[in-house]
């Protein structure tokens, strides 16, 4: 679940592992009524009993049960399947601090995971899958290249469907040219006065 978390949702560690349950809004139609499809509420929130929290500081309620506010990001059909399948085979039904990711091992099995154990979940996995050391961040940039070629570069749709700042933040980042791409070849042999 993690790892299509992070590389359908571009979120940071942090966001991922201050998820609550509350702030998951995983079919059409939602009782907050901010965004028609499957979406998430990130929602800063200082007191996280493992210390994760998002970075952004959207406001945010919960009115009659149900969150409101915080930074709607969309989900994929893939982050839903692995959510149930999480929720059905892994949660522990006695977890009661309402968050979305937990130990499932150890003497801290049940409490809520932090971003130094995903980080090392990840690290243990890269090296015995010979991938070298990962880092949760790579997905963040895997996920803003793929939306911006997917866009056609459209920094705007990167930056809403990453939660970054601004457009200009994404496109000094992320932006980026594909060296084999015709109109790129294109223009340097104009530039350098050769025929195509």
């Amino acid at each position: 679940m993690v790892v299509t978390w992070l590389g359908d949702g571009g979120f940071r560690i942090g966001e991922l592992c201050g998820l609550h349950l509350i702030d998951l809004h995983l079919r059409e139609g939602s009782a907050c009524g901010e965004c028609r499809t499957a979406h998430v509420h990130l929602c800063h929130r200082e007191l996280n009993p493992n210390r994760a929290r998002a970075k952004v500081k959207h406001p945010w309620t919960i009115e009659h049960g149900v969150l409101h506010g915080g930074l709607v990001r969309r989900v994929s059909p893939a982050m839903i399947h692995t959510y149930f399948e999480y929720m059905t085979t892994e949660y522990p039904r006695d977890a009661e601090h309402g968050m979305l990711l937990v130990q499932m091992h150890g003497p801290r099995r049940g409490q809520p995971w932090a971003t130094a154990a995903a980080r090392g979940m990840l690290r243990r996995a890269g090296i015995r899958l010979d991938l070298g050391r990962i880092h949760p961040h790579q997905w963040r940039h895997g996920f803003a290249t793929s939306v911006l070629d997917a866009s056609g570069g459209n920094t705007v749709m990167a930056r809403d469907a990453g939660g970054w700042a601004s457009a200009t933040t994404v496109d000094v980042i992320y932006g980026h040219v594909d060296v084999h791409d015709p109109a790129f070849v294109a223009a340097l042999n104009t530039v350098w006065g050769e025929q195509a």
